[in-house]
């Protein structure tokens, strides 16, 4: 089998199409890399790349997009709903197929430090690349967002792991690191209150107390007039998405509040929505071996 390596920058772009095109198109253009899917989102203004390709591509391929990102995205002049710090905002890699997560940590390092050296953007290290633990969270590297990183970095626990210890005021700053597949799955709710979203933000997530694996915060979707619980799911085995699911319809209901849909954001694993179908329709003694695509390629 191919040595493959996932990768699934997140850029702080969702509204013109013109730049979000021609940073795709760095990596279109790498030979060894396959672009699967990009989502802009106009709400969060943010765009979701999704590719794969050989190390030593997929390397090239983020590189050259962070630094079309950072000429084209001006961070000084950005908003959205969604939490983000930099033009080139993260960089997750993904160990696909004869690849180990060692060997992501290794390329997340050569990433950063070319981001660093080339572009003068800071770069932090995260989840499985985490120089230190109170960094493998990328919410609590995230915090604080863009108007608050030039003070931030200013604090010894926050010296970025690569690039200058001052905010590139353009392009802000970027995370990169190794982290293993996760679902960004949002649910939409019948109300344009954010107060709502965010309880039930809270009430889900792990860290205030919620389920194991879920990040959650709430969001305004200005254009549906709606709120929603966006989430990503860092291990949707452990916690599937049927759960929280549920759990958010219930804590809707409290508050007198319908759930109208939900979506996913980018690519997600087969077997994330295949257990959804078998807990909701109550397969019994259902198998994977019965998918007829798996089957088919195997």
């Amino acid at each position: 089998m191919a040595r493959i390596v996932q990768c699934v920058p997140n850029f702080s772009e969702g509204r013109d199409k013109e730049v979000i095109e021609k940073i795709v198109d760095e990596v279109r253009k790498v030979e060894g890399t396959k672009l699967l899917d990009y989502a802009p989102d106009k709400d969060h203004n943010r765009c979701v790349v999704t590719f794969i390709g050989t190390p030593e591509a997929v390397k090239e391929a983020a590189f050259n997009a962070c630094k079309k990102a950072s000429e084209l995205i001006d961070m000084s002049k950005h908003t959205g709903e969604h939490p983000r710090m930099g033009a080139t905002d993260v960089i997750p890699l993904i160990p696909i197929s004869e690849v180990t997560v060692d060997e992501c940590v290794e390329m997340s390092k050569a990433i950063g430090k070319r981001i660093g050296e080339e572009l003068n953007i800071s770069v932090f290290l995260y989840e499985k690349s985490a120089s230190s633990a109170h960094r493998q969270n990328l919410a609590k590297v995230r915090k604080g967002q863009y108007e608050g990183m030039n003070e931030k970095m200013k604090e010894e626990l926050w010296i970025p792991d690569f690039g200058p210890n001052e905010l590139n005021v353009k392009s802000g700053v970027t995370a990169v690191g190794a982290r293993m597949p996760l679902v960004a799955f949002n649910v939409n709710l019948a109300t344009n209150n954010l107060e709502i979203a965010n309880k039930i933000a809270r009430a889900v997530r792990h860290i205030s107390g919620g389920l194991r694996y879920c990040k959650a915060i709430g969001i305004e979707m200005k254009e549906r007039d709606i709120v929603q619980v966006s989430m990503n799911m860092v291990d949707y085995t452990k916690t599937p998405l049927f759960r929280v699911f549920d759990m958010i319809e219930r804590e809707a209901n409290r508050y007198g509040v319908n759930v109208i849909g939900s979506e996913i954001i980018g690519l997600v694993p087969t077997a994330a929505l295949v257990d959804c179908a078998d807990y909701y329709l109550k397969i019994e003694n259902f198998s994977h071996d019965q998918l007829l695509e798996k089957r088919i390629y195997e």
